[in-house]
C-alpha cells in the first residue's frame, strides 16, 4: 500500500513567506518576479518536507506555483487567453477561466523545471500531476474549436508531449487529473479518446485523478480508460465504495478516504475500517491511500495532520488486515 497526496496542498502557512502576499505585492510593483520566484521555492521545499515528514511514501510538488488547475497549463500553450473569475465546481473557490481563442499547440515544457525542482529536494519519490485534457477542455470557454471533443483530442495532442517529456525526467508516476468527467458523464466517449491520446507513448505508471463526484453510471467501463491507477473519491459519496464489487487484477486504486474539504481530523479506526472493506475487493498492496482531492481548502497545520493520520491508519491497517 502506497500513502500519497493527491495534489494541491495549501499556499498559505508555515515559516516560508506568504505566497499570496508576495503576488499580491507583485501586481502592485513592489517587489520583483525573482523575489516572487525564491518565495515560491521556499514554500515547495516546506511543502515536501512536510510530506516527507508526515510519512508520505510518494509526494507531490504541491502545485505551489499553480494559480489553478487551469490557467497553469492553458497560460502555456498556444491558443488560449485568461478570461475572469469562475466557480470551481460546487466550492467557494474560484479560477479565471481560459479561452480556447485559436489552435492549441505545446510549445514547450510547463511542469518539467517544477517537477526537477521538486525531485532536488525531496526525500521521497515525487510524483508528477498534469491537469487531465478533457477537464481542462470541459472547464474552459471553446471558441477555436467546432465542438468539446475537437477541443480535447488537441489538448490530449498537446499535453501528450508535456507527459512525454516528464517521462523522460524520470517521473515514476504520471498523474491526470480528471474530476470533469464524473459532472459530466454523458462526454465519457470524449474522455476515453482523449485519455487513449495523451498517454499515447508512455511507458511510465500513469493515474486517472477524480473528486467530487462518484463513479455511478460509468463503472465498469471506465476501467476501460488506459490508466494503471483508478482515483476515486469515496468521502463525497458512499456510490464508488458500493460499485467496487470487482476490480481487474491488472489495475490499482487510489483510495481517497480523508476529507480534504473538512478540517475534521478522521480517527485511525475509521481509515482501518475503510480499508477492511475495499480490501474485499482490492488487494492493499494495489492502493494507494490519498485524501479525497487536493488539501487546498484546509490551513496547512490541519493539512499536514490529516496526512499524518493517513499514515497512522495505512500502518495499522497493515498490522491488523495482512
Amino acid at each position: 500500500m502506497y500513502t500519497t497526496a493527491v495534489g494541491h496542498y495549501p499556499k498559505i502557512g508555515g515559516k516560508a513567506p506568504n505566497l499570496r502576499t508576495a503576488l499580491n505585492r507583485l501586481d502592485l510593483e513592489r517587489i520583483t518576479q525573482e523575489e516572487v520566484h525564491r518565495i515560491e521555492d521556499e514554500n515547495t521545499v516546506e511543502v515536501l518536507e512536510a510530506q516527507a515528514r508526515a510519512g508520505l511514501d510518494v509526494v507531490t510538488d504541491g502545485q505551489v506555483r499553480w494559480e489553478d488547475g487551469q490557467t497553469h497549463f492553458a497560460r502555456r500553450l498556444k491558443g488560449f487567453s485568461i478570461g475572469g473569475l469562475t466557480r470551481y465546481f460546487n466550492t467557494n473557490t474560484y479560477y479565471r477561466q481560459p479561452v480556447a481563442e485559436g489552435p492549441v499547440a505545446w510549445e514547450g515544457p510547463i511542469a518539467l523545471q517544477d517537477y526537477q525542482f521538486a525531485v532536488a529536494h525531496s526525500s521521497k519519490p515525487v510524483k508528477a500531476v498534469i491537469t487531465g485534457p478533457y477537464t481542462l477542455a470541459r472547464l474552459c470557454v471553446n471558441q477555436a474549436y467546432p465542438d468539446l471533443n475537437s477541443l480535447a483530442l488537441a489538448l490530449a495532442e498537446a499535453l501528450n508531449q508535456e507527459a512525454l517529456a516528464l517521462q523522460k525526467a524520470g517521473a515514476p508516476l504520471i498523474q491526470f487529473d480528471e474530476p470533469a468527467i464524473l459532472k459530466y458523464k454523458e462526454d465519457f466517449p470524449v474522455f476515453l479518446e482523449a485519455a487513449r491520446r495523451v498517454t499515447r507513448g508512455l511507458t511510465v505508471k500513469t493515474a486517472v485523478s477524480t473528486w467530487f463526484y462518484d463513479i455511478s453510471g460509468l463503472y465498469p467501463q471506465f476501467l476501460q480508460a488506459p490508466f494503471q491507477v483508478i482515483g476515486l473519491d469515496f468521502v463525497s459519496s458512499r456510490a464508488n465504495l458500493e460499485l467496487l464489487k470487482k476490480f481487474p487484477s491488472d489495475k490499482e486504486l487510489g483510495f481517497g478516504v480523508l476529507d480534504g474539504r473538512n478540517t475534521y481530523v478522521e480517527p485511525v479506526e475509521q481509515i482501518v475500517e475503510a480499508l477492511r472493506r475495499i480490501k474485499r475487493v482490492v488487494p492493499l498492496d494495489r492502493i494507494h491511500l490519498s485524501p479525497s482531492c487536493g488539501l487546498e481548502y484546509l490551513p496547512r497545520e490541519r493539512a499536514y495532520q490529516k496526512l499524518v493520520r493517513l499514515v497512522e491508519g495505512a500502518r495499522k491497517a497493515q498490522e491488523v488486515l495482512a
